[in-house]
């Protein structure tokens, strides 16, 4: 089974001389190299990318989850002996691969583009950052004339966090189109969370060795009132990036929050260890102690320490756990059986750094006001392009646009790869010149 999951969708992969690497080393040098990856330099991560050269990006958010990922992935090797052979890789490239890639499908500004792009695509399948990042992997990047990145199908498969296509997962009406863009609500039109059925071939292909049991649990969806669909598993691999994703973005991000003075010290003793201690656990009371202390402190180096020692804390506590037995499952592919959990106390405290940032660094006001901005630079350059594609999209877009055309597939989605592929700076500027007059401020200064 190891080998078919290092299989490549193109079986046929240029031979170098001498060349000795893994097929998981050679994933994350087609990750590393691709344009995606670049881009991720200049596209908003919490902050805002451009306004300080201090501020985290989705670039730098990518290493360090990377970093931790491979960190939570050694630690699991090492807990948990008897199954390492079966599970896991010589090294932690694979899970690097994974991490590295995982956000390379989020559109620029953030949120505000995703719903954007989202609302455009309303009739046309509908737009989502991970059903993106699947389908730059499998399909745009290119590394290979019609399969992307051409990964290995193990790769593939932990870059699936939802395992379902987002039409199977929508079941919400469509709201009412607002008249203008200027009114739509982002509440409105916040994607489910899937892959496009326009990637369907490529799903399938990942998915081929599971067995149809294995398949349709592994697929299975519930039902939420007022919400759509959501699928309810994933695999090792996706698991682990999960939780190395949740700890860079809840732990790593706060520390921008910190270090620029947009959340208190006051906001944080209140909402982040009054809380913290209210958990039974006694490494967690005893480290909220100096934690505030530690935290804004003017010596970068005691923040440091305080970040490392929070991180290494949620890395350690990380195991395996078995699904077939704690949630009475039938999997007989080890890879799906197994998934990197936290403990409920860990788990409980990683949740109140999360819900501290979304609250008092996502949601505040000059925040969403630029995710506002975004949202409607999207729009607008979504809207100009797709009025006369053949006039306006660069020669390579162009030459896609007429091949869907021609051959009755979504041409919609090949604007949408676009437009989302941009990064903030290039819609900024993008923006200006199709729509300012010479000599007129930048949106950024007016």
């Amino acid at each position: 089974m190891n080998e078919i999951w290092a299989e490549r969708k193109q079986a046929s992969v240029a031979k170098r001389q001498h060349d000795h690497r893994s097929s998981y080393q050679r994933d994350r040098a087609r990750i590393l190299h691709s344009a995606a990856f670049r881009r991720l330099q200049s596209k908003t991560q919490v902050m805002g990318s451009g306004q300080s050269d201090f501020y985290r990006t989705r670039l730098t958010h990518s290493l360090e989850a990377a970093q931790i990922g491979s960190g939570i992935s050694a630690q699991l090797r090492n807990k948990h002996t008897e199954l390492s052979a079966e599970l896991f890789p010589a090294d932690e490239t694979l899970i690097e691969s994974i991490c590295l890639a995982h956000d390379i499908g989020h559109p620029p500004f953030g949120h505000g583009g995703e719903v954007a792009l989202n609302y455009m695509m309303r009739n046309h399948g509908g737009f989502e950052g991970n059903g993106q990042t699947f389908r730059i992997v499998s399909h745009l990047e290119p590394f290979s004339e019609f399969y992307g990145m051409n990964l290995s199908r193990r790769t593939l498969l932990g870059l699936i966090k939802y395992p379902q296509t987002l039409t199977n997962l929508t079941t919400l009406p469509l709201p009412l189109a607002p008249k203008t863009f200027r009114q739509l609500k982002a509440s409105d039109w916040h994607p489910a969370k899937g892959l496009y059925s326009d990637d369907g071939e490529m799903f399938a292909w990942v998915l081929s060795p599971l067995s149809a049991s294995d398949r349709a649990l592994f697929q299975s969806i519930k039902n939420i009132d007022g919400s759509h669909n959501k699928t309810i598993f994933k695999s090792l691999d996706c698991s682990i990036m999960e939780l190395a994703d949740d700890i860079a973005y809840g732990i790593h991000d706060l520390e921008d929050a910190i270090v620029t003075g947009v959340v208190s010290q006051q906001d944080f003793e209140r909402e982040v260890i009054a809380k913290l201690e209210k958990i039974d656990e006694p490494w967690i009371q005893d480290y909220c102690k100096n934690l505030t202390v530690m935290l804004f402190n003017e010596q970068h180096y005691i923040q440091k320490e305080a970040i490392g020692g929070l991180v290494n804390y949620l890395i350690t506590e990380i195991y395996l756990s078995d699904l077939n037995d704690s949630c009475d499952l039938n999997f007989a592919e080890p890879l799906l059986r197994y998934n990197a959990k936290l403990p409920e106390n860990s788990a409980k405290a990683l949740q109140i750094f999360k819900d501290f940032v979304f609250a008092f660094v996502i949601k505040q006001t000059s925040i969403q006001q630029l995710e506002y901005r975004g949202q409607q630079i999207v729009m607008e350059l979504f809207e100009a392009l797709a009025s006369d594609p053949t006039r306006l999209l660069p020669k390579h877009a162009t030459q896609r646009w007429l091949y869907a055309k021609e051959h009755n597939l979504n041409e919609f989605r090949v604007i949408a790869d676009y437009v989302s592929g941009m990064t903030d700076d290039y819609a900024t500027r993008l923006y200006q010149r199709l729509f300012l007059p010479s000599g007129a401020l930048p949106i950024s200064e007016r």
